[in-house]
């Protein structure tokens, strides 16, 4: 009996060292998703909300309006462009809302990945192609994921103090 469970051992090791060789093919390498793979393309407004910065920080009631329906901002249109990389190239706003940032230009992401923790990702507007110019900046408030819906908020200063944002309410364009 000893040796029929030598010899069953040394058939079970004897198999699993073939078996151990086998490869297994779990896919091939696929680029992380970035950021501008979910902000690009066209993006419509649902709302838009004009916050007084100095009213809120005071506990003034009330600090926001919508301004929706007080101007044309039914016809916004905002398209952020990418590359055959899904790297930013221009952007443009279509459409007859008032203007609060230039209307077209170029564009990049000071991040190409969501942050764990820390400041929301800024999308940074330019006036030239090398984007060095930069002419104005929207901080992306709430990201799309598996809702397309994503918020833009752009923050107006003075001496480094905010008095007033507009935060944009976007769904992705069809």
């Amino acid at each position: 009996m000893n040796n029929k469970l030598r010899i069953a051992l040394l058939c079970f090791i004897g198999t699993l060292s073939f078996m151990s060789c086998h490869k297994i093919d779990d896919g091939s390498f696929v680029e992380p998703i970035t950021l501008y793979e979910k902000v690009k393309g066209s993006w419509t407004l649902s709302d838009v909300l004009q916050i007084d910065e100095t009213a809120k920080t005071a506990g003034i009631q009330p600090d926001q309006i919508s301004l929706y329906d007080q101007f044309d901002f039914s016809t916004f249109e905002i398209t952020l462009d990418v590359d055959a990389d899904n790297r930013p190239t221009a952007y443009r706003v279509d459409g007859n809302a008032p203007e609060l940032f230039p209307s077209s230009g170029f564009w990049d992401l000071d991040t190409d990945f969501p942050r764990a923790a820390g400041p929301a990702p800024v999308i940074n507007l330019y006036s030239d192609a090398g984007k060095t110019s930069l002419i104005g900046q929207l901080n992306i408030s709430a990201m799309p994921g598996a809702n397309p819906v994503m918020d833009l908020t752009l923050t107006r200063k003075t001496a480094g103090v905010s008095f007033v944002s507009y935060q944009y309410k976007l769904s992705k364009a069809n």
